[in-house]
């Protein structure tokens, strides 16, 4: 391989990175796919997404909030209540979220065929 094009490999790989940096784990695209159709509370998130701990919950709503891809709004209601939204930010993974959701059905469809 020249050494152009082992250089052009790294630069195309590190945005890549970054991506999965952002967005890896088990629950980070669940709770993003929730936003894009709603604001919603706390826990209304927990449930549903299913088996997540709240501990977890509050760490990858932290994440998606430090990476401005969500935002938090505490309400002084009695009780106090917390909703979480999608930023103008957040919504331009909407594509890449849904081409995901696309390539997995056609993925899971493929496996059925096989395993029948």
């Amino acid at each position: 391989m020249k050494k152009a094009s082992i250089e052009e490999c790294a630069r195309s790989i590190l945005p890549i990175r970054d991506v999965l940096d952002i967005l890896s784990g088990k629950w980070k695209l669940q709770i993003l796919m929730l936003l894009m159709f709603e604001k919603r509370r706390f826990k209304d998130l927990q449930q549903l997404t299913q088996g997540i701990t709240p501990k977890m919950l509050v760490k990858e709503l932290r994440d998606l909030e430090m990476n401005q891809l969500i935002t938090r709004k505490v309400y002084d209601d009695s009780p106090v209540y917390i909703e979480y939204a999608i930023t103008p930010y957040g919504r331009t993974l909407k594509k890449l979220i849904l081409e995901m959701e696309d390539w997995g059905k056609k993925h899971r469809k493929r496996i059925m065929m096989r395993a029948s």
